[in-house]
């Protein structure tokens, strides 16, 4: 085995480096096997498709000749794309954690022939800078070290294994009461900056596990809920009108490096904004309730939505993962514009309206040119000027398509093509859009197409798709993100599929307690038949993403919510008390776990009993879905066909004849409602 193999892959971040002088081997057996034989350390480099400072590696050292040279002679190299191998990466980067290093892409690791991290990095130079190493040199000199200072590899090997094994660990405590879970969405908003928006500092990620906590204690209402809410309002509006949301192609950034939410990291990743598209639906309820039934919240979304269906989906109709930060070689260069950019597309009268409400400068405010946004702008103003500004917008986003577009991930991933379809959907339901909702069902239905394999004991998934292969078997995040994209479209569709999607969800659970569940609550990351790693992973800590611990808490108790199976609660409450003992004192990296937690104690389950279609039910329902509750499970049902036992509202049924609502929190419903206004009224903050 010599020479690059990287064209044998299908992910577009390895064949990204399939033309490289390094003779690049895919992570599997094959590189392990030649690095024992020929005694020589692995490089291990670890990136994804949409990673700008990947690139920068990429162009610095990875295409130069003698930087490959070095690497060929010293080390057998081997290429992962962390968003087809989430395990191999959450591995390899808890080993540089442990070494006292922050984390980051790309990942740069050494490994003995057998797997076992004993050095690492992120980033390299070229040449020494910054306090970094030339990449050359600390080559030369790892490769010294592992050849003339064995048994201090293997100490250090030996160490970093030892603290790996945090990640299979445990953190037991008691399930966390609601008013501990307040108390710790307070403590979070504590550190939020109520000028800008989002955690005091920079850079700013949008940080969602933590907007989905501050959301949550938001619908909750009461004194407790102030301060949840105000952080929440204000990041909210200060993303929306930062440079990090793309004003004229929708979507939001990863992250912005400033501590404004100006300049973006220019990347869009799919999860993200899976995450933020049902939380921004839920802000516009609340402000549509609050007598304000268009505001920037319901426009974010909507743009949104078409940024995904326009520059997301694949020809199988799941969505692509990613869209690069680069585009000709530059990052934000698609994005940016100079007035003179401006007056060439636009009438006078429109550039200087343009420029002025989204900060077009002379000079710039990135890099000599200008990221649009409305920072600066003031609050939303009249709807004849913004309508205007749309058509401007439009007129500018269509003169963009000319420019050479970022590069496009487009492999599918189950677990964030879950969040996107469970997140598409529950807008759709609360801003009343069929469409989306028919939009997400399609998507639910190809990536069960794509990634469903069914084995003698029941459904299973796999994790990553693209041109005909498929990275089998899945994660505990990919089953968790289906089935809460199967109860999202369960609830929102409407449609009658004979029960498919909620079987399918019941099979699933049954496959992650069969082939992930771990022994004192939770599961691990990786099946029991899957790849043996340095360590077995039990995922707890939210990061972008919420953890599969957290995700799958949330499946199990709205599993519960949906069947009234009180096996689903046990499994959910057995899995936050596995984790549970730092909700007091840092609830910070658990906070998925704790809205699960809420979602078993105080879940508003609303039940409809009505005829479907008929005017009647449809305007309860409507009211319901408007309410933009985070934890609502909704549900109509034929007036002949029984709730399951366990389901608080059981044997409740239409009265007088006619359409009939009730409103269920814990075991406890409330009167029988026929009104859609009192059933909106119902379901506000303060009634809660």
């Amino acid at each position: 085995m010599s020479g690059n193999s990287l064209h044998r892959e299908v992910s577009p971040y390895l064949l990204q480096h399939k033309d490289n002088p390094v003779d690049w081997q895919p992570w599997g057996p094959e590189a392990f096997a030649r690095a024992r034989a020929d005694n020589r350390p692995i490089l291990l480099s670890i990136g994804y498709a949409a990673c700008h400072w990947c690139h920068v590696m990429a162009h610095e050292s990875f295409e130069k000749p003698e930087t490959a040279a070095v690497m060929n002679r010293l080390f057998v190299n081997v290429k992962v794309d962390r968003e087809e191998r989430p395990d191999v990466d959450e591995v390899y980067m808890a080993a540089l954690q442990a070494l006292g290093q922050p984390g980051g892409w790309p990942l740069t690791m050494f490994l003995t022939p057998d797997g076992a991290p004993f050095w690492g990095g992120t980033y390299f130079p070229p040449e020494p800078r910054h306090g970094l190493p030339a990449f050359r040199d600390m080559l030369e000199q790892i490769a010294r070290i592992y050849h003339d200072q064995s048994d201090d590899v293997r100490h250090n090997a030996s160490a970093i294994g030892t603290k790996l094994a945090v990640l299979a660990q445990s953190r037991p405590g008691p399930l966390p009461a609601p008013a501990q879970v307040m108390a710790a969405a307070a403590r979070v908003a504590g550190i939020y900056d109520l000028q800008q928006g989002g955690i005091r500092g920079a850079p700013k990620f949008p940080n969602t596990p933590l907007l989905a906590l501050l959301d949550a204690a938001t619908a909750r209402g009461g004194a407790n809920a102030r301060k949840p809410a105000e952080a929440l309002d204000i990041t909210l509006h200060q993303m929306a009108a930062g440079g990090i949301y793309d004003h004229l192609g929708g979507g939001f950034a990863r992250y912005s490096v400033d501590a404004e939410w100006l300049v973006p990291h220019f990347e869009k990743m799919l999860y993200d904004n899976a995450q933020l598209l049902p939380i921004y639906a839920r802000a516009a309820a609340r402000t549509a309730a609050a007598g304000n039934p268009v505001s920037v919240f319901t426009e974010r979304v909507a743009e949104t939505v078409a940024w995904l269906e326009r520059e997301m989906e694949t020809g199988g109709g799941a969505f692509a993962s990613s869209l690069d930060a680069d585009s000709e070689g530059e990052e934000g260069r698609f994005y940016v514009w100079t007035p003179e950019q401006v007056a060439d597309v636009l009438s006078p009268e429109e550039a200087t309206l343009f420029n002025r409400v989204y900060d077009i400068e002379p000079g710039g405010n990135f890099e000599g040119a200008s990221i649009p946004n409305r920072l600066f702008s003031g609050e939303r103003l009249s709807d004849e000027v913004e309508a205007r500004l749309a058509d401007i917008r439009e007129t500018l986003r269509l003169h963009r398509e000319a420019r050479v577009h970022p590069g496009r991930d487009d492999k599918v991933l189950a677990d964030w093509n879950g969040l996107m379809i469970a997140g598409l959907a529950e807008a759709g339901m609360i801003l009343d859009r069929p469409d989306w909702i028919a939009r997400a069902a399609r998507a639910f239905d190809a990536v069960v197409a794509s990634h469903g394999r069914d084995d003698a004991q029941g459904p299973r998934l796999g994790h990553a798709a693209r041109a005909g292969r498929l990275v089998y078997p899945g994660l505990v995040d990919d089953y968790a993100a289906m089935i809460l994209a199967a109860i999202a479209l369960d609830q929102a569709a409407r449609d009658d599929d004979g029960g498919r999607r909620l079987a399918l969800a019941r099979g699933w659970a049954d496959t992650v307690e069969r082939h992930h569940a771990a022994s004192g609550g939770g599961y691990h990351m990786t099946a029991d038949d899957g790849e043996v790693l340095p360590v077995r992973s039990r995922p707890a800590a939210d990061n972008a993403l919420p953890s599969g611990n957290g995700l799958m808490a949330q499946a199990l108790a709205r599993l519960f919510l949906a069947t009234g199976d009180d096996t689903y609660a046990a499994r959910a409450r057995a899995t936050i008390a596995a984790f549970s003992a730092d909700a007091d004192q840092n609830p910070f990296g658990i906070a998925s776990l704790l809205v699960a937690s809420l979602l078993l104690d105080t879940a508003d389950q609303v039940v409809i009993a009505g005829p479907a279609g008929a005017p009647e039910t449809e305007a309860l329902w409507r009211a319901a879905a408007a309410s933009g509750r985070p934890l609502l499970d909704l549900r109509r049902i034929d007036p002949t066909t029984p709730l399951p036992a366990g389901h608080p509202a059981t044997g409740k049924a239409m009265v007088d004849g006619r359409a009939t609502a009730y409103h269920c929190q814990g075991t406890r419903c409330g009167l029988p409602i026929h009104d859609p206004a009192a059933l909106a009224a119902a379901l506000l903050p303060d009634a809660a």
